[in-house]
């Protein structure tokens, strides 16, 4: 277990995609993290990889995107 600690920048929850063409939004990145914490940071990384993907479909990146978790 213990904790985690999540910094990261706009892009993620900017991103535009979902069958409207919508921005990701902060709180469906805050779910997707909570919903992963009990994996290893490994496996959350290629899930927020995955998401994203299936997420932006053939979009475009809008912005850079950094993500930094740290299991203390």
């Amino acid at each position: 277990g213990g904790a985690s600690l999540y910094l990261f920048t706009d892009g993620y929850a900017d991103q535009f995609g979902g069958p409207k063409g919508k921005k990701f939004k902060y709180k469906q990145m805050e779910e997707l993290l909570i919903m992963n914490a009990d994996k290893s940071m490994a496996d959350q990384k290629n899930i927020l990889e995955q998401k994203l993907k299936e997420w932006k479909g053939n979009l475009e990146q809008v912005d850079d995107i950094l993500i930094i978790g740290i299991r203390i």
